[in-house]
């Protein structure tokens, strides 16, 4: 047998061969100037989310941007996906509960890596500066705030 079919049968065995997620079988990378900042319906208007890789809206795995301006709050939500956060710039601020409460907020610096299990109630706030954050997850993406009023999707324009 060839090595090449007889590799594929040994990973095959081993579990090892799989597809690629959609567009990710071809090498490419994202520089800085070329992301491709947009509102999302979910975040107040002065939000932005960026598209790196995947597709959120889909099952399977995606990595988002999201720019917090100074000053702007995210109201207590949850979502139903586990979410690996990596500040990128400014200070991160996030606290936990159902509530917002600026006295739960933990500073989270460029660099920081926050772990978030799905379905976990928490609330953001550009408190210093404003922020960008890395998430990664496996899709598709959700969000749901605790209080209805606090969903920027339920304000009458």
């Amino acid at each position: 047998m060839p090595d090449k079919k007889k590799a594929v049968v040994i990973g095959a065995q081993l579990g090892a061969v799989r597809s690629h997620q959609p567009g990710q079988d071809v090498f490419r990378s994202v520089l800085a100037e070329d992301i491709d900042w947009i509102p999302f319906a979910a975040f107040p208007p002065s939000v932005r989310l960026a598209i790196i890789v995947g597709q959120p809206s889909k099952a399977g795995p995606y990595t988002i941007r999201v720019k917090v301006p100074h000053g702007e709050k995210l109201m207590p939500h949850r979502h139903p996906e586990d979410r690996v956060y990596t500040v990128m710039s400014g200070i991160f601020y996030m606290g936990l509960g159902d509530q917002f409460d600026p006295d739960k907020l933990e500073a989270y610096p460029p660099g920081s890596v926050v772990v978030l299990p799905g379905d976990t109630p928490h609330f953001h706030w550009a408190k210093s500066s404003e922020y960008i954050t890395q998430v990664t997850a496996i899709g598709p993406l959700g969000l749901d705030y605790v209080a209805a009023q606090d969903d920027p999707r339920n304000n009458d324009a």
